[in-house]
């Protein structure tokens, strides 16, 4: 099990539409990973299973999206990541010791995009 390294992404436009399973399509030509994973798709993504990794089941909390030939995360995306870390549309099936990091990395968007992750806010 694994955390990707934070790639530090460009962000993409605040408003910007997120649809999942089109930026994943898209990610998967963009990587060139029409076969299996490679390095290129993991970087897309927030979580994988490294004992798994030639399979694309294994890559979980895809944040970014390919605009204009360019990875970038997407803040809607981001988001999207942080409420299923929080349990939105079921959660998501994690190892616990891998979940401090998963929130410290999608913290790490919300930086960017000048923000507070939702576990870090007092509302």
């Amino acid at each position: 099990m694994s955390v990707t390294s934070f790639q530090d992404l460009p962000l993409a436009d605040r408003d910007r539409h997120w649809d999942g399973a089109a930026a994943e399509k898209r990610v998967r030509t963009w990587a060139g990973a029409t076969d299996e994973p490679n390095e290129r798709y993991r970087d897309a993504h927030v979580w994988y299973d490294a004992d798994n990794k030639t399979n694309f089941t294994a890559y979980k909390l895809l944040v970014a999206d390919v605009v204009d030939g360019h990875l970038v995360a997407v803040p809607r995306g981001v988001m999207a990541a942080a409420a299923v870390m929080q349990g939105s549309r079921g959660g998501v099936d994690l190892p616990d010791k891998d979940r401090d990091r998963v929130k410290s990395h999608l913290a790490k968007y919300y930086a960017k995009m000048g923000e507070e992750a939702p576990w870090e806010r007092d509302d």
